[in-house]
């Protein structure tokens, strides 16, 4: 049975991204033996994947340094690795893959594209799609003799023999003609999050017309904005209430469809198979971090706007200060566009 360390640390998104594709690889290569090496905070990402896939999470911290990764390596090493899948490409991941390299050890690691990511600021209206993040990874397996077809993919996700009882005992069965819908209206960067203000008329919105909506954050400031928009009953605040990221993952499961940014949740809906509605302001799809398995007709956005992407992690102010990418799309819109 060959061994495969497989290198991803962050981001949350990023490492979501990563799941279906392992996934694939260990379902179609059942003689292989995968490591994901993570933070340990994103293991419960990969909580329902095969079983020649193993997870291990760390503390970074304990790890820091050229000494910290000298330790590290000497701990991996051990464990006999036939080959290293860099999908990170970070300066803690280049480390590690040379020492691997250098001890004899095939290694592979990813393109992440960033010349043609850095051609497409300012180009979406024009450009064409760059290669998605999910091929990019496929491609790393490739060239460690791991072939995986991702156009026929097996689910990533099942709940079969597992109990959903905290989740229904916490907010009970789903009545007849009562969707569920999830909205996570927060992300890492302003330039990729829609109004609050706006948000909150869709869950209102979503709420009269006969669904029940299930807010998703992280933190007590995202607590504190969504504690002002509940609705016990209507429209429920989930954020720190369901104990943790395996827990939120189940939930997601059970919804009939997730409103999400370009952030971590739009992705985790995705990969548990629920129909993931995603809006994008000044980050761009084309850009390849689009959500697994999700139709085109599921993104929202302004595609009037010459000056999107305006950065490809929505990190960068904006030219107008208004992020009108985001402005200019009308609750009535996305409404429309899931009801």
């Amino acid at each position: 049975m060959s061994k495969t360390l497989i290198l991803r640390f962050s981001a949350m998104g990023d490492v979501a991204m990563l799941v279906p594709v392992v996934h694939n690889v260990a379902l179609q290569h059942p003689e292989a033996e995968l490591t994901v090496l993570t933070r340990k905070h994103l293991v419960p990402l990969f909580d329902w994947t095969p079983d020649n896939v193993r997870v291990r999470g760390i503390n970074i911290k304990s790890y820091e340094g050229i000494g910290g990764l000298n330790k590290l390596y000497k701990e991996l090493k051990t464990e006999g690795f036939d080959a290293v899948a860099d999908v990170h490409d970070v300066l803690r991941t280049k480390y590690l893959r040379l020492r691997f390299r250098l001890s004899g050890v095939p290694t592979a690691v990813i393109d992440k594209g960033r010349a043609a990511k850095k051609q497409l600021i300012g180009h979406g209206l024009t450009a064409a799609p760059l290669t998605p993040m999910t091929t990019r990874y496929a491609e790393v397996f490739g060239r460690l003799g791991l072939s995986v077809d991702l156009d026929k993919p097996a689910p990533c996700f099942s709940t079969d023999g597992e109990s959903l009882t905290a989740i229904r005992h916490r907010y009970g069965e789903k009545k007849a003609g009562e969707p569920w819908i999830g909205i996570a209206p927060f992300a890492a960067h302003p330039g990729k999050i829609y109004p609050p203000g706006q948000m909150r008329e869709v869950a209102q919105g979503l709420a009269a017309a006969g669904c029940r909506v299930f807010l998703f954050g992280a933190g007590q400031t995202e607590n504190d904005t969504l504690a002002t928009w509940e609705e016990p009953g209507r429209i429920e605040n989930t954020c720190g209430k369901l104990g943790g990221l395996h827990n939120e993952m189940l939930l997601m499961s059970e919804l009939d469809a997730m409103l999400a940014m370009d952030s971590a949740n739009m992705h985790i809906a995705a990969i548990v198979g629920t129909p993931t509605y995603s809006v994008w302001g000044a980050t761009h799809p084309k850009a390849g971090f689009v959500p697994w398995m999700q139709p085109e007709s599921h993104v929202i956005q302004d595609t009037t706007l010459d000056c999107r992407p305006c950065s490809i992690y929505g990190n960068k102010p904006c030219r107008w200060k208004d992020f009108r990418c985001l402005a200019n799309i009308k609750p009535e819109e996305i409404l429309g566009r899931i009801l």
